[in-house]
């Protein structure tokens, strides 16, 4: 029986165009600022600088230098946990202003809650920062969504490509990895969550349907009726 539900965020619970067409460009246009103003005063800022110098190898008080590198990572749509850090702590002051509010789809809102209030355990996991995953659904067009989730993973567990992610996953959840189904829009990601012996569903929300060995659903209301019959 599936007790838990992990979900990836971009083309799963949310449309990848919110990510790439508003959340991207907003973080291109204002980082640079976002860092020259927060790196004298925030202790967290500079922590995500320490770690972008260790890997870039940019001297560490080269601080345009830094910025350079981020701008170079965001372009390149990096997995670099010290820039998703910095993303959703920038992202945080778009949502707090107005700027934006995170894209969620409808059928994922009402069956996120329709889920949690069945009981079962709703947690994230995105190669977004966990910051970056609460405001999306914090500050969501349907409404604040995180009192039906159980918790978040990013890269800090390992890359989503990974079957030891999933392991680490489970290892912090305390269940039975047949206990808990993956939704992705990634099928590396369904391979690796497979791996690890999870239920996996392919969420496919437009384009043709393949033939395919993983189950497949269009939308939550898909996924619903894969879960009625567990």
């Amino acid at each position: 029986m599936i007790r838990v539900v992990l979900t990836d965020i971009e083309g799963t619970t949310s449309s990848i165009s919110f990510v790439h067409d508003v959340l991207f460009p907003y973080s291109a246009t204002h980082m640079a600022d976002f860092v020259r103003e927060a790196e004298a005063d925030s202790t967290e800022v500079r922590e995500q600088l320490d770690a972008v110098a260790q890997t870039s190898g940019v001297a560490r008080d080269d601080v345009e230098g830094l910025i350079g590198v981020l701008e170079t990572w965001i372009r390149e749509d990096r997995k670099e946990t010290s820039l998703k850090t910095l993303q959703g702590m920038l992202w945080e002051q778009g949502y707090q202003q107005g700027a934006f509010r995170g894209h969620v789809y409808e059928d994922a809102a009402e069956y996120l809650q329709r889920w949690h209030d069945r009981g079962l355990r709703l947690f994230v996991y995105s190669s977004g920062s966990v910051k970056a995953q609460k405001l999306i659904f914090g500050f969501s067009e349907a409404g604040d969504l995180t009192p039906f989730f159980s918790g978040y993973f990013d890269t800090r567990v390992g890359g989503k490509r990974e079957p030891q992610s999933y392991k680490n996953i489970l290892d912090q959840l305390g269940v039975e990895p047949q206990t808990v189904l993956f939704l992705s829009d990634v099928e590396a990601e369904l391979q690796a969550a497979d791996s690890a012996g999870l239920r996996t569903i392919w969420l496919i929300r437009e384009g043709d349907l393949p033939e395919t060995k993983w189950a497949v659903a269009r939308d939550f209301t898909d996924v619903d009726r894969f879960l009625l019959q567990r």
